[in-house]
């Protein structure tokens, strides 16, 4: 029986790419923090977890979730977590923190956030000056679904100070804190809005899903998710960040191909939030705006900067090394690893 054992271990590792093995990996166990796991947001994370991509590339990944992004980025910050799942613009705001963060390998071309208001609290709403005085939920304070609220509010005239901003999650919270008529509008993703949209519960005032809006939004391509970390650790482990990226990119790939019946199979019954005709619509709605190879646009620092330049003063007068927040590096390496995925 042991050696029966010993042969099929022998056969299962000699089944692994090679990438692992003949490169070395520096650290085989890596923990990942992402702000709302169940989201079509980070949907590549999920896919390559599920499928066992990050298993494939010899990594043991522990995904811990958050309620939003900017709490996972505290997990990497205070040590207990090794690469961030997030949103690419984090990575500028923590360079102008003198704590260096780049972005590796890309989940999203959009950020596919969307801003609506709840029909119930504001039945007479005509434009974004209405929300003056009214709470927003967000995923938590200070995550891209707030960074993105307040662009949009900027754009109406209006400071972040002037509405109330409410963590409500990702999950059953959100939708619950809008059909209770806690909040007056909020900024989340999918599975949520397509629910609430659906239900009659939201309606929609900014939609980033679409590539083409977003684009209209921000004034340029805007990198949404990615796996980022600190400089220090990409410097250190090398061979294990591009196994990452190696395993991110499979599944950008592999979502490209995919119908949503396939999805819908591989991810955990929990992210369906009890429907899956809303979750297989909510995947339709995202799969253009989930990133096709993992490659950053050549422009798209350039406007995320610009973004968040446009709604804090501090960051506009300051410099920020756009190269240095982001590289295509393995990700390039991962596509000419897997060309077809």
């Amino acid at each position: 029986m042991q050696r029966r054992h010993l042969i099929a271990a022998g056969l299962a590792a000699a089944a692994l790419p090679t990438f692992g093995r003949a490169q070395g990996l520096e650290k085989t166990k890596v923990t990942i923090s992402v702000g709302g796991k169940n989201l079509f947001y980070y949907l590549p994370l999920t896919i390559a977890e599920q499928l066992g991509y990050f298993k494939d590339e010899g990594l043991d990944v522990t995904i811990v979730d958050f309620a939003g992004g900017s709490r996972a980025l505290q997990a990497v910050v205070g040590g207990s977590a090794d690469v961030v799942s997030g949103a690419f613009e984090h990575t500028i705001s923590m360079q102008l923190k003198g704590q260096p963060m780049r972005a590796f390998v890309l989940q999203g071309a959009a950020p596919q956030i969307v801003l609506g208001i709840n029909p119930k609290t504001l039945p007479n709403y005509r434009s974004v000056a209405d929300l003056k005085g009214k709470k927003i939920g967000v995923t938590a304070p200070g995550s891209s679904t707030n960074i993105v609220a307040n662009f949009v509010l900027g754009k109406a005239g209006l400071k972040p100070s002037d509405v109330s901003f409410v963590g409500v999650g990702a999950g059953n919270g959100a939708v619950a804190a809008m059909r209770a008529g806690q909040i007056d509008a909020i900024s989340n993703l999918d599975p949520v809005i397509t629910l609430l949209a659906r239900s009659g519960d939201l309606k929609i005032i900014s939609d980033t899903r679409r590539l083409d809006e977003a684009e209209k939004v921000f004034g340029g391509p805007m990198p949404a998710a990615c796996l980022y970390a600190p400089q220090p650790f990409l410097d250190k482990n090398p061979h294990t960040a591009q196994a990452l990226a190696n395993a991110i990119v499979r599944a950008d790939k592999w979502i490209q191909r995919a119908g949503g019946s396939d999805v819908i199979k591989v991810v955990p019954e929990s992210y369906l939030l009890g429907d899956r005709a809303v979750y297989i619509d909510g995947f339709l709605a995202a799969q253009q705006a989930l990133s096709h190879d993992g490659l950053f646009p050549a422009k798209g620092p350039q406007t995320a900067f610009r973004a968040m330049a446009s709604i804090d003063p501090k960051i506009a007068a300051a410099k920020v090394d756009l190269n240095a927040i982001y590289t295509n590096e393995f990700a390039k390496k991962a596509n000419a690893k897997y060309p077809k995925g």
